[in-house]
């Protein structure tokens, strides 16, 4: 699966979930850092990346509603220590298939995932 980390997440991810199987981009690697969230949006969707963040604000529907983009997982860790995220993520990427996420918007906390799918076209 194609990620993306946004600018929240450790690069010390970047290697777990590399290891795990997935092609992994930060957004460091692409000169992203500081940039608006759409501009970040807009890199995942032209590169066909899961976005994988802390940033609430990428789990608006309005914004980002699901099936507009290749799918966005906000992560609510239990602490925002690095290595409790990074352990919080990877535990999720290990236990999960990725691609029955694609194009949804799941916010993942501790004790549940919520999940959004893209409506149905009719």
């Amino acid at each position: 699966m194609k990620l993306k980390l946004d600018e929240n997440l450790s690069r010390h991810l970047k290697p777990i979930l590399s290891g795990l199987g997935h092609d992994v981009l930060t957004a460091a690697d692409e000169n992203l850092l500081s940039r608006p969230d759409t501009e970040v949006a807009s890199a995942c969707l032209k590169e066909g990346r899961m976005l994988l963040t802390l940033d609430v604000e990428f789990a608006d529907l309005r914004k980002y509603p699901p099936g507009a983009h290749p799918g966005i997982i906000l992560f609510r860790a239990p602490s925002f220590g690095p290595l409790t995220v990074n352990r919080f993520i990877a535990d999720f990427v290990r236990s999960v298939n990725l691609k029955e996420l694609t194009a949804c918007v799941a916010v993942v906390d501790p004790d549940r995932v919520r999940v959004r799918v893209p409506e149905k076209q009719t």
